[in-house]
């Protein structure tokens, strides 16, 4: 059985409910969600006490680079979908 990312109601049958495709279709919010709250954090969030008190600390630590890492890992299924598009593919 050969599986992927985001799959179509009737590849398993009529059987298949409409949670286990809005499950395949879950995967999609990850990235945007993560990338909406590092904006939000970086707009409204406050600096840690912490983090603003070491000097020479690394511009890569911090809670929105981290969410941006996460959104950035997260892409996989939109370039799957979008690859899928792209070549004609049902989604």
């Amino acid at each position: 059985m050969k599986t992927h990312a985001i799959r179509k109601t009737d590849e398993w049958g009529a059987a298949r409910d409409r949670g286990a495709v809005a499950a395949d279709w879950l995967c999609l919010a990850a990235a945007p969600a993560f990338a909406i709250v590092a904006v939000a954090t970086g707009l409204f969030g406050s600096q840690d006490v912490v983090c603003s008190m070491v000097h020479g600390a690394s511009p890569l630590s911090g809670m929105v680079p981290m969410y941006l890492l996460m959104s950035a890992f997260h892409c996989a299924p939109w370039l799957k979908l979008i690859s899928r598009w792209q070549s004609g593919a049902p989604l």
